[in-house]
């Protein structure tokens, strides 16, 4: 019984990551990528079916398989997620937060993402980075 409410309980948060991932792809400053991380996770542990399903996603599969096999992020993607992280901060706290210590705290807050992004998260390098680096 308790194991049918743990699985219920992971596949039902999958499927909320799912949705969340989904509207990621579509509105311009939510993520999609790390929802879809994260309902892989769920479904690996719950459902396989519906895990071997967000796999084979033709867009989100590579993009699951390659963060779960630890193969990082590509340099391009990288550079976009810190412009949009330096887009949505400057932005959101420039219009949102009227006083100057919320604004700066915000900044912080971007920058440790951004920090986070370049430096701990892998690069995956393409097959011509790789072969440069080789030689």
């Amino acid at each position: 019984m308790i194991a049918n409410i743990r699985r219920l309980f992971w596949i039902l948060l999958g499927g909320l990551f799912v949705g969340l991932g989904i509207l990621g792809a579509v509105l311009p400053l939510l993520p999609s990528t790390v929802f879809l991380v994260l309902a892989a996770g769920c479904f690996s542990k719950s459902s396989p079916r519906l895990h071997t399903w967000l796999l084979r996603l033709p867009y989100a599969g590579p993009l699951v398989r390659d963060f779960q096999a630890g193969l990082g992020m590509p340099l391009g993607a990288k550079w976009m997620a810190v412009g949009m992280i330096v887009l949505a901060t400057g932005v959101s706290g420039w219009r949102f937060i009227p006083v100057w210590w919320g604004q700066l705290a915000w900044a912080l807050i971007g920058m440790a993402g951004i920090l986070f992004i370049l430096f701990c998260v892998p690069t995956r390098l393409t097959l011509s980075q790789a072969k440069s680096n080789s030689a």
